[in-house]
């Protein structure tokens, strides 16, 4: 696929809320002179703060939520703006937004699992991988595999927020010196920072297990579909959508705490490899989430869906869906 990438850099140092405005003064700027320039047949939106800078009226919007609902104002649901819709990437992100005419069945993310390498046989090691921030819990995941007697591997990115590079300095850097400790001669846990996509796929496809300790409720979780599509275990939280992407005893395990995941480390060898990379192959394609797009994308932009004509029949816990 082709496109052309219009750039709107950020400034340097910390990210905070006078950066985050000073974006959202410029994006409608950009948005409006890319309309002017290039004929569009719908705009697809991604960020938490989209309806900050939607734009005018005219083309069909489609949004992603890739965040819990509640992290995003509840106006949103409540958008008047012609030909614009949203639409979640799992059925407990669903689940969890209020009735709205606007809201389409969610497409659940994909990963390229034939660009992931598969491995039966696994090192001796866990690893946790994605944003190094509090909500992440990787504190925990170090804990844990301390406790379970297995060296630890972390990797990600401390992005220029204070809570996450504090999160770092007060609950991840410490924990990295504790594994020559009384309790345990476990080989000291280790932070590699940003990994690329090739060392990321060999991480995933050696390691004994990926744990995913989260704090809040997940929406999806790309890194447990690539790491099951390698053929490595997943032993998470049963935190938002995780329960949907990790099947209990046959990919990984689902755990309540640290104790729990620290057994379930010890635990990991009964998982068999070759079964995960069946299942993510079943479940996480990137090429059936493509289709799903693609189809999505012509159905709005034929302006076949008309708002508000479309009513919300209600599903549990007040998810919409659409009824004519």
């Amino acid at each position: 696929m082709a496109g052309t990438l219009v750039e709107a850099p950020l400034p340097a140092g910390e990210l905070n809320d006078a950066v985050r405005e000073r974006a959202q003064e410029r994006y409608p700027i950009l948005i409006e002179r890319a309309l002017d320039r290039w004929s569009f047949d719908l705009v697809h939106m991604h960020s938490l703060d989209f309806h900050s800078y939607l734009p005018p009226p005219g083309v069909p919007v489609l949004v992603t939520l890739h965040l819990p609902p509640d992290w995003y104002p509840e106006s949103i649901f409540r958008l008047t703006r012609p030909d614009t819709w949203l639409h979640c990437v799992s059925a407990s992100q669903q689940r969890c937004c209020p009735p709205t005419g606007i809201l389409m069945g969610h497409i659940a993310n994909g990963v390229p699992v034939e660009r992931l390498r598969f491995l039966k046989r696994k090192r001796n090691f866990a690893l946790a991988l994605g944003r190094i921030c509090p909500e992440k819990g990787f504190h925990l995941a170090l804990d844990a595999a301390s406790d379970a007697g297995v060296p630890a591997v972390i990797a990600g990115e401390i992005f220029r927020y204070r809570a996450h590079q504090d999160y770092f300095s007060s609950e991840i850097g410490p924990r990295l010196d504790r594994g020559n400790s009384a309790r345990n001669a476990v080989k000291p846990a280790r932070f590699l920072g940003p990994v690329g996509f090739a060392r990321k796929r060999r991480l995933l496809a050696a390691a004994r297990c990926l744990l995913t300790p989260s704090l809040v409720p997940e929406t999806s979780s790309l890194v447990s579909m690539e790491a099951i599509a390698s053929g490595t275990p997943v032993i998470a939280f049963a935190s938002g959508a995780l329960p949907e992407i990790v099947e209990h005893g046959r990919t990984g395990f689902i755990v309540r705490d640290a104790r729990e995941m620290a057994e379930a480390i010890r635990q990991v060898g009964s998982i068999d490899p070759a079964e995960c990379r069946r299942a993510a192959c079943e479940r996480f394609s990137a090429d059936r989430m493509i289709r799903e797009y693609l189809s999505r994308y012509e159905l709005l932009a034929s302006h076949r869906f008309i708002w508000p004509r479309f009513a919300v029949s209600p599903v549990s816990k007040g998810a919409g869906s659409f009824a004519d």
